[in-house]
């Protein structure tokens, strides 16, 4: 089994790093682009169990560990 887990900021943190795309992607021409937000991406594989005890586990997981819950959220999807 394996878990995709998204951290993104939550909304009204700055993001100087997604600045910093928007900016470089403004250089480059693509003045379309609004507004850029970083996050991560994280693949966890797991061994098998009951789905709502899984479920449990990887939010506690991104709350003690995978996200900085002041500032950011997560969500995660099961395979």
């Amino acid at each position: 089994m394996k878990a995709k887990i998204y951290v993104t900021l939550k909304s009204g943190i700055l993001d100087p790093q997604g600045k910093a795309v928007q900016q470089s992607l403004h250089h480059l021409g693509y003045t379309e682009v609004k507004e850029v937000r970083l996050g991560k991406y994280i693949e966890i594989e797991l061994s098998p169990g009951p789905p709502e005890e899984t479920k449990r586990r990887i939010a506690e997981m991104g709350r003690k560990l995978l996200a900085n819950t002041v500032i950011e959220d997560f969500r995660f999807e099961l395979e």
